[in-house]
């Protein structure tokens, strides 16, 4: 029998032994920690079958569709079914290399080439990339009051940060604006992207980097997104014992900071050694 404690969240199994004529044996034990794994585990399939679902779905429709002789098909139907289909089989893809993405990063103790950093040329190649992503639709601003050295993986590193970019440029409409900032604050290195977005309830904040979680489920699909991209960040914060610090108003912005400790910062003599 298990029994379930609201106040604390315990989960306890217990079981009444008999022995002897008129004696019983009371054994409990807490298994709250195997309930909660066996969640995750059910949640996981869950969400991964139903990721899954809706882009198979319509690709098995669209090859039906293209297969039967009945149809007749227009040049211009032919390739907007195409299209379409390729769409779909790009966003199995993108979840594919995520979940793969997550798996290693779950597997792995340490990062792993870490190499000195250079966080301004480091910066200046994201809000590159952020650039090209908005295609001119928002105003984007770096700031890099610090020069620095950061020990890490630029790969994973580069992954992660670029997740956060790239989320800015999402859920900011056009006309609006995205920062990227590097800068040193009491010993610590701090990473910002922040935007004027839409912004996210401050009850959403604490299960944000949970995987498949979705403030809005319909409008992250549109946007292309996985729902594993801020647990894949998480997870490589980790491995660099750094950690991800979220604000947010809904309706005016939100800010993502990356915080990484003293032990990652390195000074010019440390990066000599290094080379």
């Amino acid at each position: 029998m298990l029994l379930r404690s609201s106040f604390n969240e315990a989960v306890l199994s217990v079981r009444v032994i008999e022995f002897g004529e008129d004696r019983k044996l009371l054994n409990s034990r807490d298994v709250t920690a195997e309930e909660r794994i066996d969640t995750m585990r059910r949640d996981f399939v869950a969400n991964v079958s139903h990721e899954l679902k809706t882009p198979v779905t319509v690709l098995s429709g669209f090859v039906e569709t293209l297969a039967d002789d009945s149809f007749d098909l227009s040049s211009a139907q032919r390739a907007r079914f195409l299209g379409m289909m390729a769409e779909q089989a790009k966003r199995m893809q993108r979840l594919v290399e995520d979940l793969l993405t997550l798996s290693a990063l779950e597997s792995d103790g340490s990062p792993p080439d870490e190499q000195p950093i250079d966080m301004r040329s480091f910066v200046e190649r994201l809000a590159e990339e952020a650039r090209a992503l908005s295609a001119g639709r928002h105003t984007l601003e770096t700031s890099i009051a610090d020069d620095c050295r950061l020990l890490g993986s630029v790969k994973e590193l580069h992954s992660a940060l670029s997740n956060l970019v790239s989320n800015a440029v999402r859920y900011t409409p056009a006309g609006g604006s995205i920062g990227l900032a590097w800068r040193l604050e009491g010993g610590r290195g701090v990473f910002s992207v922040s935007d004027t977005g839409i912004g996210i309830e401050a009850r959403h904040i604490p299960r944000l980097t949970e995987r498949f979680y979705r403030v809005d489920s319909s409008r992250s699909r549109e946007t292309g997104g996985t729902g594993l991209g801020l647990s894949i960040v998480k997870h490589v914060l980790q491995l660099h014992q750094a950690r991800l610090e979220i604000t947010s108003e809904l309706g005016v912005g939100s800010v993502f900071s990356c915080v990484f400790g003293p032990e990652r910062l390195l000074e010019p003599q440390a990066v000599a050694e290094l080379s």
